[in-house]
């Protein structure tokens, strides 16, 4: 009997997982957070901005405003940067309304752009913050010449800045450290 019950268990796992090709992530919207306009596109890659080091680099730079300002470099086929998605999403949403910019700068390939990355848009309701990068192209030291403490070689990496107060993080943020980073800024 026990066989019979864990083989109808297992059965209907995979019947569930075979359901859908994407993962089952419900979309949020954050239309209070400031996204980024098609006017700051230097090219696009289906409805993305791509970006190249100068207009990078302007993202990194400090602003002399209080925007509170949210950076993260990430890849779709990084298990780390996709965990920590989901605490970026809470956090958008707590700070809906208020002077908070949120950029997901994907490093993927140019070849996944218009196919993973856009799919992980959608499904993640993140489109409208999401930049493209080649980092595979860009100059030997632009990390290092732009963030306190990435080497471009390693992701995730998130900035976080307002004014002057700049914090970086090589690696995942947990729900609660990334919580708590963002309250240190407010």
């Amino acid at each position: 009997m026990k066989k019979l019950l864990f083989g109808l268990v297992a059965l209907l796992v995979l019947i569930e997982c075979k359901k859908s090709d994407s993962p089952v992530i419900s979309p949020t919207t954050v239309d209070n957070a400031e996204s980024l306009p098609p006017s700051d596109s230097l090219a696009s890659s289906n409805n993305f901005v791509v970006y190249d080091e100068n207009k990078l680099a302007d993202l990194l730079k400090t602003k002399d405003n209080d925007t509170l300002y949210i950076t993260n470099f990430f890849a779709t086929w990084c298990g780390p940067c996709m965990m920590e998605i989901p605490h970026f999403k809470a956090e958008m949403e707590k700070l809906k309304g208020k002077k908070t910019k949120f950029t997901f700068v994907s490093v993927d390939a140019p070849e996944d752009w218009d196919t993973k990355v856009k799919e992980f848009g959608n499904i993640q309701g993140l489109s409208h913050h999401i930049v493209l990068f080649d980092m595979k192209n860009a100059t030997e030291n632009f990390a290092q010449n732009h963030t306190q403490s990435w080497d471009g070689g390693s992701i995730p990496f998130t900035r976080i800045s307002k004014g002057n107060k700049i914090e970086e993080k090589m690696g995942s943020f947990t729900a609660e450290e990334f919580h708590h980073k963002i309250k240190s800024f407010q």
